[in-house]
């Protein structure tokens, strides 16, 4: 499916919409299973090259599909870039606060947090291994068309440079920002599994950020494992309607 097509389509309504901050932006949709849990859990990070002008509405339907599957979503709403407090860090900040706050409220949402994974689109993916860096008690992350090499997409000027307006700068401007939010940049030893799950035919975010990215990390000895799905596009992943969305429910199951 197109962008346009992902990006238009009615969201599935949650179940409940909580807020983990005062900010209008700081917010989760969260869906459960209809059976008795504990339930595994998907927090959810979605795209759109930080901007403010796309939000959390069109993973609805993403985290609908995996709802039916038995697993609980909570789709994380955070500040943008051209929100007030958005960009680096403060986007970042909101994505720890929101899986503290999942954390803390467990309990209340009849969570099982052993069986808990983080997983990010494009943008998302960035946010979702950089969360994984920095939270050691979480140990499971997918990264779907990640954006995971901030300097190659800003040398490629990826959706007109959205990785300069993120971070506040070019990387000879700013190199504590890329240092700290590029995930080539830092090492997730406590991962226990990284899956980085690519269509070969992106043309959004080009598929060799994740071989590289897997390769690198290889070698560093993390445990990060490259799932190319012939044929998909960038939107693919993201979209239960699709033959690519089997290969990342089943990816989702196997992880929680």
């Amino acid at each position: 499916m197109s962008a346009e097509g992902i990006l238009n389509q009615p969201q599935p309504p949650p179940d409940a919409r909580v807020a983990y901050g005062a900010d209008p932006n700081q917010f989760l949709e969260i869906r459960l299973p209809r059976a008795k849990g504990p339930h595994s859990v998907l927090l959810n990070i979605h795209g759109g090259f930080w901007r403010a002008k796309y939000d959390l509405a069109h993973a609805g339907h993403l985290c609908e599909a995996l709802r039916a599957a038995g697993v609980a979503t909570f789709n994380f709403e955070y500040r943008r870039v051209g929100n007030a407090g958005g960009g680096w860090p403060g986007t970042f900040e909101d994505i720890r606060s929101a899986y503290r706050f999942v954390q803390q409220e467990h309990s209340r949402f009849h969570l099982d947090l052993d069986r808990l994974v983080v997983m990010g689109h494009s943008a998302g993916g960035q946010l979702a291994l950089c969360l994984a860096a920095h939270e050691t008690s979480l140990r499971r992350v997918i990264s779907l068309a990640g954006v995971v090499d901030l300097k190659k997409a800003f040398a490629l000027h990826l959706s007109h440079d959205a990785v300069a307006e993120f971070l506040g700068g070019k990387p000879d401007a700013v190199p504590e920002h890329y240092r700290e939010a590029d995930p080539m940049e830092f090492s997730i030893p406590e991962a226990r599994q990284q899956w980085l799950i690519h269509g070969s035919e992106d043309d959004t975010v080009p598929p060799e950020f994740s071989r590289d990215y897997v390769m690198q990390k290889k070698k560093a000895g993390e445990s990060a494992q490259l799932l190319e799905i012939p044929h998909a596009g960038h939107f693919d992943l993201i979209d239960p309607t699709s033959e690519a969305f089997k290969q990342i429910k089943n990816t989702v199951l196997t992880a929680v």
